[in-house]
């Protein structure tokens, strides 16, 4: 039954667009701030799965559906939809070394990511909406694209316009807690290398995802 309904929702998903319902269900339904918000309610009030008996109404999930779980949490957390998160996941598979670290460094890699993790954005559906609208350059060239893979030695940086909102000021105000593949000097940040694994996000199972895909 457990793998019917994982089935169930990996048929609903591939259909759907991106998930526009209530901001925080997701995170609730994970266990974890997959919204990368500091005020999640998950973090704040250590909030359960949602609807009326929580954890105790899950049926327990087969080998296949834990896999399809992690994917789907994953993804949702990146704001990646279907098809393009299987793009992600050949190339990755293509590089030489492990395809799971390979797949968290092109989600990593994104540049609605990069200005999540510049602290420039409070989550990463902010950040995405600060490229959407054209707030963002890579290399002194404006970049409308949330899924635009940054290189190393590329250059992200906020127009001046945008520079000087005051969301933006204080953030960047604030002492940057870049990981160590970025830095940050006000709203100008540099990519110096690849994202190494343990500068990701350490409740992410990539092994799950691989098996996931390589069943």
């Amino acid at each position: 039954m457990a793998q019917e309904q994982a089935k169930g929702d990996e048929s609903k998903d591939v259909t759907m667009a991106r998930y526009t319902g209530p901001k925080h269900r997701l995170c609730r339904a994970e266990g974890m701030a997959i919204c990368g918000s500091p005020n999640c309610p998950v973090i704040k009030k250590n909030a359960g799965p949602p609807g009326q008996h929580g954890a105790k109404g899950r049926r327990k999930l087969s080998e296949h559906g834990i896999q399809l779980r992690e994917k789907q949490k994953v993804k949702r957390m990146y704001g990646v939809l279907e098809r393009q998160f299987q793009k992600y996941y050949n190339k990755a598979a293509s590089k030489k070394g492990s395809t799971g670290e390979a797949l968290l460094q092109l989600l990593e890699s994104r540049l609605d990511n990069v200005i999540y993790r510049m602290g420039l954005a409070n989550s990463r559906p902010q950040a995405r909406q600060l490229v959407n609208h054209g707030h963002v350059f890579v290399n002194d060239k404006r970049v409308t694209i949330p899924s635009f893979n940054v290189k190393i030695g590329d250059i992200v940086s906020l127009s001046p316009k945008t520079a000087n909102l005051d969301f933006i000021k204080k953030l960047a105000s604030l002492e940057p807690k870049t990981p160590s593949w970025l830095t940050r000097k006000a709203t100008v940040g540099k990519i110096n290398t690849l994202p190494q694994r343990e500068e990701i996000e350490a409740d992410i199972n990539e092994k799950l995802i691989v098996e996931y895909y390589s069943r």
